[in-house]
């Protein structure tokens, strides 16, 4: 009976010297191991290397102790964090001198060294320095500030990256603060940044333009968060008994909340980060919020529309999305993860957002997929909320596989979800957020062609008179259609 391979992404900490990569490779051949994609950039990160490998589980675990033994793993113990400083020196001989000396007196190692006239009294002069301590850098900044002015700088915010020795681990260590994320999301930042690196890098996209793009995305969606989460909320009436309540977060997916005849439907639900705003506004929109019975219907298997359905008590999506969501409970690859372009981005995406899958048990599928989907957008079932009557289209996979269309021909209304979006009706927030994905997935959906068909689709499917198309994104789209003369 063969035994059973195992993949592991290992992150590596290369000495700085010939035949490191070869001692590395030396170790796992002699245990059977496979190297299956391996990526280093001296340029970015002159000791992070990225090995895939795959093995027998218990071999994997031998490799683990002896690349720990030979000093390539990393450790909490000896991570080392870069911090740039910017000391304003006064334009004479010898300031800079007092400065080296404290450094020194302090036994910190400096990485990096920037400095130019201005024409002024003073001297910008920048340096990058290992901090292994934090209560011996804080008594560092103290000492220095007697000699001269001294600011921490934020290295996203200067003109090019300082430091090429640790950048990896400096990087996600600002990535995991700035959100607040737990220190186990680390590794799969660091893995899937290098992905997403490695993928845009071989496309012939600038490396540093695929870090600045992840960390101006993870810096807007803590920017959006407490207080400053500012959802765009309109109400939209459809008869005397019935109401839509449109939610457009900044980040994320639209939240619809459809009111009818006492019943109450979510639809999508956004990221799992903005779980307490959205309570708080939930609860202010619906008074009996907390003791109603909670339902969603989804779209679509996307996690910016899936993160806050750990809090309803009935879940209805497509055969597909369900499967989908079962295939994420259990930790295998889901329908964006299977698709290699996309999964770096995706896993980002979900450490950032702390999203979790819902209990399987919870998501019903009330229509059975289409064993085949011949045309872009194919009826499959019908759904009743109060005196709204929706006819289910599910489309055949442009953006993602199991994607759902809802359209009610009598109060003339469609939730389209990401197959069509209101593009010139989003905020300026939403515009900046939805500028992302596209660069770090290469596309937003699975195959743009069959998406742009699925749109004309769509449209096709309605009849005469005044629409108003719920997308997943932006405001409501008012359209119609007239008879022809």
């Amino acid at each position: 009976m063969l035994a059973m391979k195992t993949k592991k992404t290992y992150i590596t900490t290369m000495p700085h010297h010939i035949g490191a990569f070869l001692k590395a490779s030396e170790c796992l051949a002699k245990l059977n191991i496979n190297i299956t994609r391996v990526s280093y950039n001296k340029a970015i990160d002159s000791h992070t290397l990225f090995i895939d490998a795959e093995g027998e589980e218990e071999n994997l675990r031998k490799a683990d102790e002896q690349l720990t033994a030979i000093g390539y793993l990393q450790t909490p113990k000896t991570e080392k964090s870069i911090v740039l400083l910017e000391f304003m020196l006064q334009d004479k001989p010898g300031s800079v001198t007092d400065v080296l000396r404290v450094i020194n007196d302090y036994q910190l190692n400096i990485s990096y060294i920037s400095s130019q006239e201005n024409g002024t009294d003073f001297q910008a002069f920048k340096m990058g320095l290992y901090v292994e301590d934090e209560k011996h850098f804080e008594a560092f900044i103290a000492e220095v500030k007697k000699l001269c002015p001294v600011r921490v700088l934020d290295y996203n915010h200067s003109e090019k990256f300082y430091d090429n020795s640790i950048f990896y681990q400096s990087f996600v260590s600002e990535l995991v603060s700035c959100i607040g994320l737990s220190e186990d999301k680390r590794d799969s930042l660091l893995v899937n940044t290098n992905l997403v690196m490695q993928m845009l890098d071989e496309k012939g996209l600038s490396p540093y333009k695929t870090f600045e793009s992840i960390s101006r995305f993870a810096h807007l969606l803590a920017a959006c968060r407490g207080d400053a989460f500012s959802p765009r909320i309109s109400h939209h009436k459809i008869t005397d008994n019935s109401e839509i309540i449109l939610i457009e977060p900044p980040c994320g997916s639209n939240t619809a909340i459809l009111k009818s005849q006492g019943e109450v439907l979510f639809i999508d639900t956004g990221y799992a980060l903005y779980r307490e705003e959205m309570e708080k506004l939930f609860r202010s929109l619906l008074p009996d919020y907390d003791t109603m019975k909670k339902r969603v219907y989804i779209t679509h298997a996307d996690v910016d529309h899936c993160g806050l359905l750990p809090l309803f008590d009935e879940i209805y999506a497509s055969e597909d999305s369900k499967e989908c969501l079962a295939l994420e409970a259990k930790g295998a690859d889901a329908y964006r993860e299977q698709n290699p372009l996309h999964k770096p981005y995706i896993n980002i995406c979900k450490a950032l957002t702390l999203y979790n899958p819902p209990t399987p048990e919870k998501v019903k599928a009330l229509w059975p997929s289409p064993a085949e989907i011949k045309e872009p957008l194919e009826q499959t079932g019908f759904f009743d909320v109060g005196e709204m009557h929706f006819e289910v289209y599910q489309a055949k996979g442009g953006h993602l596989k199991g994607e759902t269309v809802l359209i009610d021909y009598v109060h003339h209304i469609v939730f389209s979800g990401d197959i069509y979006i209101n593009m010139h009706g989003l905020t300026k927030e939403q515009a900046t957020y939805n500028q992302y994905a596209p660069v770090l997935m290469t596309s937003v959906d699975t195959d743009p062609a069959l998406c742009a068909q699925e749109r004309v689709a769509i449209l096709q499917r309605l009849g005469q008179g005044n629409w108003q198309i719920f997308g997943a994104h932006g405001m409501k789209k008012d359209y119609s259609l007239q008879q022809a003369e």
